[in-house]
């Protein structure tokens, strides 16, 4: 993981970090807990390009339009955000310009939860998954599915195939702990030997 070097931007409801590497990010990565599948793929570019970590990889699809990436839990699971990996400058038209969000039980049930806008993208763009906010009226609420589809429904300058070089699916905040992730873990030598107690 890289933690920016250029300062996150606010645009309306997404958060920006023009960086090629995964930023840090608060919310824990429950991304590894589902099976991934595309709707298309060329040869050699497929969903295993959306977790590699590595920025010059990326997913290329290779039908008929829209495109899409279906997220798959083994129980149901609380999703807060969506972290996606787009480059506009390399990509052109084949980047994403609209993502529609849909979330249910199964492939069959999935409902639309929300739709998002992007203008020539750089680095990883993170949003809610839910536009409803919480009952503190300070955030916005989970979702809370076994499936997630991501679906490209259009791209910048009216492009046919589509590139998306990374994606992230993030639980909320509280969840950390249950998913064993320590958010305040000992990182260096001397205070890791004093993590446990014999």
């Amino acid at each position: 993981m890289s933690m920016s070097l250029h300062p996150p931007s606010e645009d309306g409801a997404l958060l920006v970090h023009p960086v090629r590497l995964l930023p840090d990010l608060p919310w824990p990565d429950i991304s590894f807990r589902a099976k991934w599948s595309v709707s298309s793929f060329k040869f050699g570019f497929g969903a295993e390009c959306l977790l590699d970590g590595d920025p010059d990889t990326f997913w290329h699809s290779d039908g008929p339009q829209p495109h899409f990436i279906t997220i798959e839990f083994p129980r149901k699971m609380a999703i807060q955000k969506i972290s996606i990996q787009l480059n506009f400058p390399l990509d052109d038209s084949y980047t994403p310009s609209t993502l529609a969000i849909r979330a249910g039980t199964g492939p069959s049930d999935l409902q639309d939860v929300r739709v998002i806008t992007l203008d020539k993208p750089v680095g990883w763009i993170t949003f809610d998954v839910s536009s409803e906010p919480n009952e503190n009226g300070d955030g916005l609420n989970p979702v809370y599915a076994y499936v997630l589809q991501l679906i490209v429904a259009a791209n910048h300058m009216s492009g046919k195939d589509t590139h998306v070089r990374g994606l992230r699916i993030l639980g909320p905040l509280e969840d950390r702990n249950v998913l064993g992730e320590d958010p305040f873990a000992f990182k260096s030598p001397e205070y890791t030997r004093f993590e446990t107690i014999r």
